[in-house]
């Protein structure tokens, strides 16, 4: 929760309107975006997570949609979307679409993680080219622009923070298993697994599995100690 909390924190002064929680998932921000007073909207393109959204008691309303070509059905001040936007493409256009829902004086936040670069993403991609080449559409993996790239986006449509945060997470150990294998390949390695078979996916995992820990080596307790990227922004129109 502590990212999240970190995106609400950066929230000011809101005039009139709805708080959305954009790709609101299981709905673990709905509690704190409920301080704020305000009608609470949820929206998701999972049913399941839908339900368990609206079984928190939080929300006002719960919607099924997409967040690529949502638009909103009553006036939001704050429309907040915590570590979803990675899975969308084209930013260019998406950013700007969601601040011209936002009347003035709203604003939207955003905070998505920016770990591609570091060991526990790169292996993934890395082994997963060497041992079956072009299988992987790199397309398909979550990705983020620059922070540069987005602060020129968002600039000339209002009033722009931004910051990065690495967060030091300590994983359990697993029986079995490295725990930044298990916490990775549940999120950002999906779309490295999905296009292969099981075996080549046994394959894969175990190649990941034995280089890891040289990256992430485990504490004397076992536990490991991950650091996470993640950027932030917020945009006042």
């Amino acid at each position: 929760m502590r990212p999240a909390i970190d995106l609400l924190r950066a929230v000011g002064p809101l005039p009139e309107g709805a708080v959305v929680d954009l790709g609101c998932g299981s709905g673990m921000a709905g509690p704190a975006l409920r301080e704020i007073g305000r009608r609470l909207l949820g929206v998701d393109l999972s049913p399941a997570m839908l339900a368990k959204a609206r079984a928190t008691g939080v929300y006002d309303a719960v919607t099924e949609g997409d967040v690529a070509d949502w638009t909103p059905d009553e006036p939001a001040a704050l429309i907040y979307s915590n570590a979803v936007l990675h899975w969308l493409d084209d930013h260019e256009t998406l950013l700007p679409r969601l601040a011209a829902m936002l009347p003035p004086g709203g604003t939207l936040a955003v905070q998505v993680p920016r770990q591609n670069n570091a060991p526990s993403h790169r292996l993934w991609l890395s082994l997963a080219d060497e041992l079956f080449p072009g299988r992987v559409d790199h397309d398909a993996l979550p990705e983020v622009m620059l922070p540069a790239e987005y602060h020129r986006l968002l600039d000339p449509l209002g009033h722009v923070t931004m910051w990065e945060t690495e967060y030091y997470q300590e994983l359990e150990p697993e029986p079995g298993a490295h725990p930044v294998r298990r916490f990775t390949e549940a999120s950002f390695a999906r779309p490295v697994l999905a296009p292969l078979d099981e075996a080549e996916r046994a394959r894969l995992i175990s190649a990941y599995e034995a280089v890891i820990g040289k990256a992430y080596p485990a504490g004397p307790k076992g536990r490991v100690l991950f650091p996470f990227r993640r950027l932030f922004f917020t945009l006042t129109v």
